[in-house]
């Protein structure tokens, strides 16, 4: 009988296929870089399999096999994580770890209103942060190495459950003497021919943006020439004069335009918002937890986000 792969090999394939570097997947599971290839060679060894194509030099290239390989080594992580889960939950609600991914046009906005709160609520609760992109989050929920997810609804998100928090609604973001400025409202079509500054590819806030004004299946016609990394450049952008932006609520309220010489506006029409919410894969043991998560983060946005 083949021997089973232990949970240190499955979590050094796991962090291969992420980094695709030898040094900083050993990094990531705290161990040497010889330590790490010597444990992928004995799994390949001990499976009787290529996992990885040598014949690209010092590139990590997964085979077709060690492609269907890392998928179920996520899906048996997951499974090793539910058994952790279900023993954490049985000593009392919302104690022990909790691994919580964040998206970062969310977690500088809500963290400083949420962290007292969890703080007050769940005494015995040991929590950790991740910020990161929806996608590279979700990746780390379905490969066990996140528990739960703070996102913005809608999203990609297979195999999670996700339960809808506050409406975030969209804002418009103008220099002050643009000719839009002068409306108490700008409807979205008037965006369709100006520049619309956006978050670089990766952020869910970009494609939610684009959703907003209707752009989203126009092509390449609304592409920038620069994109930002954060809404912090978003405001200086505008700000400076090179287009205009929309800005969720939540970001203004935490302060992303403070000392910027812009105006803001509502943006008109339907769908005029992105959902912040939470993400759990589905079937997990502590979904008590996570859903007693939803009503200390609707207190955290009262007052600044409707329910």
């Amino acid at each position: 009988m083949t021997p089973l792969p232990s949970p240190q090999q499955l979590r050094y394939l796991l962090a291969l296929a992420e980094h695709q570097h030898f040094g900083r997947a050993a990094q990531a599971c705290a161990v040497t870089q010889s330590t790490l290839s010597a444990g992928i060679l004995m799994l390949e060894h001990q499976l009787d399999a290529e996992i990885l194509d040598r014949g690209m030099g010092k590139r990590v290239v997964f085979t077709a096999l060690g492609r269907e390989l890392v998928e179920r080594a996520r899906a048996a992580m997951a499974a090793l994580q539910e058994v952790v889960e279900a023993a954490v939950s049985a000593h009392a609600p919302m104690s022990g770890p909790l691994r919580l991914g964040i998206i970062p046009t969310i977690s500088p906005f809500l963290l400083p209103r949420l962290m007292p709160r969890l703080r007050a609520a769940f005494a015995h609760l040991r929590l950790f942060l991740r910020e990161d992109t929806t996608t590279r989050l979700i990746e780390r929920l379905r490969g066990g190495q996140l528990d739960a997810l703070i996102l913005a609804l809608p999203c990609d998100c297979v195999g999670a459950e996700t339960l809808a928090v506050a409406r975030d609604r969209f804002l418009v973001a103008l220099p002050p003497n643009h000719l839009l400025a002068s409306r108490s409202e700008v409807p979205a079509a008037a965006l369709a021919t100006e520049p619309l500054l956006l978050l670089e590819d990766g952020h869910c806030l970009r494609d939610q943006a684009l959703a907003a004004c209707g752009l989203l299946d126009t092509g390449g016609e609304h592409e920038a020439d620069f994109a930002a990394t954060s809404l912090h450049t978003l405001v200086q952008m505008v700000a400076g004069g090179l287009g205009v932006t929309l800005l969720p609520e939540l970001a203004i309220a935490g302060g992303v335009t403070a000392g910027a010489e812009l105006v803001l506006r509502p943006l008109g029409g339907e769908g005029a918002w992105r959902t912040i919410g939470l993400a759990w894969r589905q079937g997990a043991a502590r979904e008590a937890d996570y859903r007693a998560l939803a009503p200390v983060i609707a207190a955290a946005l009262s007052g600044v986000l409707p329910t």
